[in-house]
């Protein structure tokens, strides 16, 4: 694996932990305020882009 790859695999894991801690302080229902569902969009894109990178070194 290539450190691009294990850079990308890190950083989409610290990423979605940052979603993780957002989903348990809005615990148990889960109502996003509209600042939240923007940094969640803002999150969930820079996964999307570290998954990308993930395809192109690994595939």
């Amino acid at each position: 694996m290539s450190q691009r790859a294990t850079d990308a695999l890190f950083q989409s894991l610290f990423l979605l932990t940052d979603i993780r801690v957002m989903l348990r302080e809005t615990a148990p229902l889960h109502q996003l305020s509209a600042e939240e569902k923007e940094k969640a969009g803002k999150l969930l894109k820079s996964v999307t882009r570290q998954i990308e990178i993930l395809k192109e070194e690994l595939i």
